[in-house]
């Protein structure tokens, strides 16, 4: 029993042994290393860094708008980050002046944010380097998506022309007219007698001979009524930036305060918005100059809205009658011995869908 007893004592030493080399190693495993990196409390602490102030918005401040002291605070800055004549640090300098973007909330204002209230133009700060703004008609509902597209939306511009035949030489539209010459008397034996020509009138078109079937012989045809102009339609301009709607000087002023919206009498009705009559887009200058072109040549224009995001462009074919009869299986309808009653020479409503009236109140 005595030596069974000695035995668990040596056991147990053995195991204390064990326990206190293992705790040594775990101090100067871990304890120590961060003993020996922490700061010192007799350290010298790192010098403050030099800081100034910058002007920031507390609010989110549309395009346009005059600056107000209550839209703008200070705020601590780095002077090292701070570029000399980008940031302000003085609201006093900043009120009264315009801001040339939206601003949103929190936002530190430098130079080219902002405006003097007197500088040029306000839709000139929204025209990318290289591109140029240039208004176009907008002739009706139907021309321009029911006046739907609105500053920021990206649209198509469509052109229609009309072509017709003309002489090379006079640059009249054809047919030409036949004229008499009238040979004055005495012209042989008078030199300096001169012929005259006088015009036959519309009567005297001038046509082509044909071979009449019937009467085995020659006839002359003439027009019967002007020559019909051949329409033809193509997209002219892709995703091209709206900047404004409607004339912008006739626009009302942006100010610092919504403005309430006036409540109509019982018995009066709101006044009706007035319809846009222009449309200024950003365009490349020799777009610019296309789009000049196609307006003092009397092409019509229509806006085709494109969807928020998309870029992308796809190529078009110009539209004419006969590509419609082609591409859409149209056929020529065959001349038949029957016809309808009545007769029907242009296209219209049927009778009782024409566009309804607001009833009177």
């Amino acid at each position: 029993m005595a030596q069974s007893s000695k035995r668990r004592g040596r056991v147990f030493i053995l195991i204390a042994i064990i326990l206190i080399l293992g705790v040594a190693a775990l101090y100067l495993l871990v304890v120590r290393p961060q003993t020996q990196n922490a700061p010192s409390a007799a350290a010298t602490p790192a010098p403050a860094e030099d800081m100034g102030e910058i002007v920031m918005s507390v609010q989110a401040i549309p395009y346009g708008t005059a600056l107000t002291a209550e839209q703008l605070t200070t705020v601590p800055y780095p002077k090292k980050l701070m570029v000399p004549g980008v940031f302000y640090s003085n609201i006093t300098e900043l009120v009264g002046k315009r801001a040339k973007m939206d601003l949103d909330a929190r936002v530190p204002i430098t130079s080219s944010m902002v405006m003097d209230s007197a500088e040029g133009s306000l839709s000139a700060f929204k025209i990318p380097d290289g591109m140029v703004a240039v208004a176009i008609p907008m002739l009706n509902s139907i021309a321009s998506v029911g006046y739907a597209p609105q500053p920021g939306d990206h649209v198509n511009v469509i052109a229609t022309m009309m072509f017709v035949d003309m002489d090379p030489t006079f640059q009249t539209i054809l047919p030409n007219l036949f004229a008499n010459v009238v040979l004055p008397p005495g012209t042989i034996d008078n030199p300096a007698s001169v012929a005259f020509a006088t015009t036959m009138g519309e009567g005297a078109k001038r046509g082509y001979a044909e071979q009449d079937e019937t009467l085995a012989q020659p006839i002359y045809l003439q027009p019967s009524e002007p020559q019909r102009p051949r329409i033809v339609s193509q997209t002219i301009l892709q995703d091209v930036i709206i900047l404004e709607v409607g004339e912008t000087a006739m626009q009302p002023t942006v100010t610092n305060q919504a403005q309430a919206t006036p409540t109509p009498a019982p018995n009066q009705q709101p006044a009706t918005k007035a319809k846009p009559k222009i449309v200024t887009l950003i365009v490349t200058p020799q777009d610019a100059v296309t789009l000049n072109y196609l307006m003092y040549s009397g092409a019509q224009m229509t806006l085709a809205l494109r969807g928020a995001g998309d870029e992308q462009r796809v190529k078009t074919d110009a539209v004419t009658l006969q590509y419609t009869m082609d591409s859409y299986s149209i056929p020529l309808p065959a001349k038949q011995p029957y016809g309808l009653q009545p007769a029907k020479t242009e296209l219209t409503l049927p009778s009782g869908l024409e566009e309804a009236q607001p009833a009177p109140r």
